[in-house]
């Protein structure tokens, strides 16, 4: 077993540590930093331990950066652990960990799958994955740190347990019961001492993996939502989610989108993207221009004198002054609405001008 001391590369910072877990704790961003990647995605997909273990970690972080850093007191301290017990100590906390995630995982992976016929295909039969995704989760917390297990037992486990669902209705009888033989059979016959450090992974491979996993759960999650959300229209009735989506891409608002965005991917194949986004930057109206011209009740085509007779035919007519005391407010609004308006339209004019003397002259 590696002794490094304190001149090893790559050295963790407490202050650092902790500044990430207050920040980004819940998702398991100080584990990654401090290279317990399993641990970083166990944070990720239940929020921080479901808020309890990111917040029971407070006194734990010093631990896990001298862990990191292979500090020699606290190496020499593991070695002497490891002498003393052939394998390691029966934890509460850990053995609490592999229950709930492996739960959690469980029902994500049952959760997903399609109650009825999708695409003329029964996939029912993806619930045979259940015990694989429950044991997973139970193994991951279980090679968190200086520990680590083999996956076979707790999935052996899971699968000799699971048949109970047949004979116990109660779901969450059978699937704790499924669990729970999974955590017993990794504490008891897979659990031993992780003797040789974890190899270290270029930052990007690491992110990469985390990226892959990551994904994975999602999608469970997407299936969940896609096949067992609901989403209550104004009336106060459920729409299942998927009869939901399949009927707004074929409403008539997507469908009106869908052409808009075939024009303009058309246009910009004989035109260019350029043209495209300076279409869009006119469209935004970043100078309020065509607001102005729609206060003023003017074309684009408004000549200035056009622009001016109009603002003093508007003041004129809203001047506060003239309105009721009632009305002197709305009044006032309109009125600075006009004169705003007569503002941006005489700076326009008068920046083509100077523009398009500047390109005479160039030329």
């Amino acid at each position: 077993m590696s002794l490094k001391g304190d001149n090893m590369p790559g050295k963790k910072s407490v202050l650092l540590a902790y500044i990430l877990w207050l920040f980004g704790g819940i998702f398991g961003v100080h584990h990654f930093y401090l290279r317990r990647d399993k641990h970083a995605f166990v944070w990720w997909s239940t929020l921080g331990g479901f808020g309890i273990g990111w917040l029971g970690e407070v006194f734990r972080i010093p631990r896990y950066v001298r862990d990191a850093n292979e500090d020699p007191t606290y190496m020499q301290e593991l070695v002497k652990r490891m002498i003393q017990n052939k394998k390691p100590p029966f934890s509460m906390n850990r053995f609490t960990g592999m229950l709930m995630v492996g739960y959690s995982w469980g029902q994500m992976m049952m959760l997903a799958v399609p109650p009825d016929e999708f695409w003329g295909i029964n996939f029912r039969y993806l619930n045979n994955l259940i015990p694989l995704v429950a044991a997973l989760g139970v193994w991951t917390v279980g090679n968190i740190g200086r520990e680590r297990g083999n996956f076979k037992w707790p999935l052996i486990a899971a699968y000799a347990v699971y048949p109970l669902r047949y004979y116990i209705y109660d779901e969450s009888v059978w699937f704790t019961l499924m669990v729970l033989a999974s955590a017993l059979a990794f504490d008891s016959f897979s659990k031993e001492w992780r003797r040789t450090p974890t190899k270290r992974r270029h930052v990007l491979k690491r992110l990469a993996i985390l990226a892959v996993c990551a994904g994975l759960y999602l999608g469970l999650w997407c299936s969940y939502l896609y096949f067992h959300g609901t989403i209550t229209d104004s009336e106060g009735d459920e729409v299942p989610v998927y009869e939901a989506l399949h009927h707004f891409f074929t409403s008539p608002w997507w469908l009106d989108v869908k052409q808009c965005l075939i024009d303009t991917y058309q246009y910009a194949q004989h035109h260019g993207w350029y043209e495209v986004w300076k279409q869009i930057i006119d469209l935004s109206d970043p100078h309020g221009e065509q607001n102005a011209y729609k206060v003023l009740g003017l074309g684009r085509d408004a000549s200035q004198q056009e622009i001016t007779s109009r603002w003093r035919k508007l003041s004129r007519e809203n001047h506060p002054d003239k309105a009721k005391p009632e009305n002197r407010r709305e009044a006032q609004e309109k009125f600075m609405e006009i004169q705003k308006a007569y503002e941006i339209l005489s700076s326009s004019k008068h920046r083509r001008s100077r523009r398009n003397k500047k390109d005479n002259s160039d030329e």
